[in-house]
């Protein structure tokens, strides 16, 4: 079974890639994983009414298939949304992906 038909969007990876700066110290930068296929959900009508007063988070679950390489603290770009990915888990059974995400309302993007 696939979800793959479900998928109506796709999300540009980022993930940070710590290296050594020859000094002693690390380096960090921003590195392209990819662009994947997957589907976003919706904030619940709470979130987004507290979200619109206060300028605060929103969490945005992205769905994905089963083995996509998406990691705790990727960045997604989705439908014009800079997400933070803050956890990813599979279901019971491996038919999909779901990644929780944030978006931070009032801030500039990721």
């Amino acid at each position: 079974m696939s979800i793959d038909h479900l998928l109506n969007t796709t999300a540009a990876v980022t993930r940070k890639d710590d290296t050594d700066d020859g000094g002693g110290g690390r380096a960090s930068a921003w590195v392209a994983v990819g662009i994947l296929p997957c589907r976003r959900s919706q904030p619940t009508a709470i979130e987004r009414e507290v979200a619109a007063a206060g300028g605060g988070d929103l969490s945005w679950p992205v769905y994905f298939s089963a083995g996509a390489d998406i990691k705790r603290g990727d960045r997604l770009q989705v439908d014009g949304l800079a997400l933070e990915v803050l956890a990813v888990y599979p279901p019971s059974q491996h038919i999909y992906l779901r990644a929780d995400c944030r978006h931070r309302q009032g801030e500039e993007p990721l």
